[in-house]
């Protein structure tokens, strides 16, 4: 028998390694406005954060100056045009999903990023069918660390949240779960900062490479 019912991931830095597309259109963004490029390595830490992060690190900027909307909407636009250009299950995963179908447990995606985003990558990586539920960062009125996307899963899933584990990169991700009586735990192969301070989010544990997550189902 399986220990969970349900395991749930974070998408960018948990399930899918989404840094590089995401550099790669923000690179191109620098570009056109004649500013130097972001390595990889910088830009890898703020990838979980979305648009608004990636923006504030790339060009200095917040949601309320005159130009955001303008770089963010390009940013977006190249972004969906490459959006499987390199990004893929971070190395390891595969197993872990075909672990848990074949336990008769189920897994699906809790993620804050929009639908419009998440459907086309998840269905490019052949996860759509696969998965038990996804769930967007606009699906419900809230998004992480409210609790109402684990909820929603949930209830989708036909599962209760303390038969279920999640798995995330940043605190928002284990915030949300714990309070649902999830168990949770930290991806530390993720996108993590320097100033994070994982031991303080109060998860059940914390994985440092994919395979690990076996241990635990």
């Amino acid at each position: 028998m399986p220990k969970y019912d349900a395991v749930f991931f974070d998408l960018d830095g948990t399930l899918v390694d989404t840094a590089p597309d995401l550099a790669y259109a923000l690179n191109q963004v620098l570009a056109e406005h004649q500013a130097p490029s972001l390595s990889l390595e910088t830009i890898r830490p703020v990838a979980s954060d979305g648009s608004p992060g990636l923006i504030k690190l790339a060009f200095g900027l917040t949601p309320d100056a005159p130009e955001y909307q303008a770089i963010q909407a390009r940013f977006i636009e190249l972004y969906r045009l490459h959006i499987t250009r390199e990004s893929k299950l971070f190395n390891g995963l595969d197993k872990v999903l075909q672990t848990i179908e074949k336990s008769g447990s189920k897994w699906g995606v809790i993620t804050n990023k929009p639908a419009f985003l998440t459907a086309p990558l998840m269905q490019a990586l052949s996860l759509s069918e696969r998965a038990s539920c996804i769930v967007s960062g606009d699906t419900t009125a809230h998004s992480k660390p409210h609790p109402d996307p684990m909820l929603f899963a949930c209830n989708v899933a036909k599962v209760k949240p303390e038969n279920c584990l999640y798995i995330g990169d940043a605190e928002r991700d284990i915030e949300a779960g714990n309070v649902v009586n999830m168990d949770t735990l930290i991806a530390h192969y993720g996108y993590l900062k320097s100033t994070d301070r994982p031991e303080s989010w109060q998860a059940k544990g914390t994985i440092y490479k994919p395979e690990e997550i076996l241990n635990w189902i």
